[in-house]
């Protein structure tokens, strides 16, 4: 009897030899050629915008809570403190001498009394030296002009000020010359108007502030002109000053 042939259960190799894979697979069996190349992805776009809005909200929050804290330390100041604007009264006008040539040299001679007064019982108040100026209420032509030295005006304290306002041979212009002539000549006497004109600052226990610009300016006053020798005394019953001070504590404005 002829031998019978079985077919080969090996695989055939095509002339080759056949190779036994390995176990466990290699990298390079588990990473062929067939799989695609790794490729970084940008980061996503979504993620940086919500880290820039986190960043916002909580900038807004610090802010916010910055804000109340310092209004809550200003109205503790405020409560604390009280604080007022000083008040300035002209007490007392005198003319020796307001004489206006053909020629407009205008030679002035004033004597003037200011009462200040602070209100306040913690606040000090510090002045630089004051410039004053004397006007016409209403052409505004300078009559005089003179300052007062620099003081330090207390707690609930009334200070009183003189000064002299002179102006010697000064030559005006046609125009002021012809006003000033016009308001010289007026039956009810001479309006005259009142600027002064420094800086000060603010002394609060063991704080002060900043020297800031105060500007007082006073209306309503009446000066007839001496006619001789003898000084005239200025209607000053209806004179209104009002200081213009802005400093700035805390949160609140005085």
């Amino acid at each position: 009897m002829a031998d019978k042939v079985y077919p080969s259960t090996k695989p055939a190799t095509n002339g080759t030899a056949a190779t036994k894979p390995s176990f466990p697979a290699t990298k390079a069996q588990q990473y062929g050629a067939t799989r695609p190349a790794y490729r970084p992805q940008p980061a996503s776009r979504k993620r940086s915008r919500g880290c820039c809005c986190a960043c916002v909200l909580w900038t807004t929050v610090v802010i916010f809570i910055l804000i109340v804290l310092a209004a809550i330390a200003g109205g503790i100041i405020y409560a604390l403190y009280r604080p007022h604007r000083p008040t300035f009264v002209v007490s007392g006008l005198k003319i020796s001498s307001l004489n206006l040539t053909s020629t407009s040299h205008l030679t002035t001679n004033i004597n003037l009394n200011i009462t200040t007064r602070n209100p306040n019982k913690k606040l000090v108040y510090t002045y630089n030296p004051i410039t004053i100026s004397v006007t016409t209420e209403k052409d505004g032509v300078l009559v005089g002009s003179g300052s007062l030295p620099s003081f330090v005006h207390g707690t609930k304290n009334t200070t009183f000020l003189r000064a002299s306002i002179t102006s010697s041979g000064v030559q005006l212009d046609d125009k002021s010359g012809t006003k000033l002539s016009s308001d010289l000549k007026s039956r009810g006497g001479v309006a005259l108007k009142l600027e002064l004109e420094t800086k000060v600052k603010v002394k609060m226990g063991g704080m002060n502030t900043p020297k800031a610009r105060i500007r007082v300016r006073c209306q309503g006053i009446k000066a007839a002109v001496p006619s001789g020798k003898l000084a005239t005394t200025a209607s000053v019953s209806n004179a209104k000053c009002k200081a213009d001070l802005r400093i700035k504590i805390w949160k609140w404005t005085l």
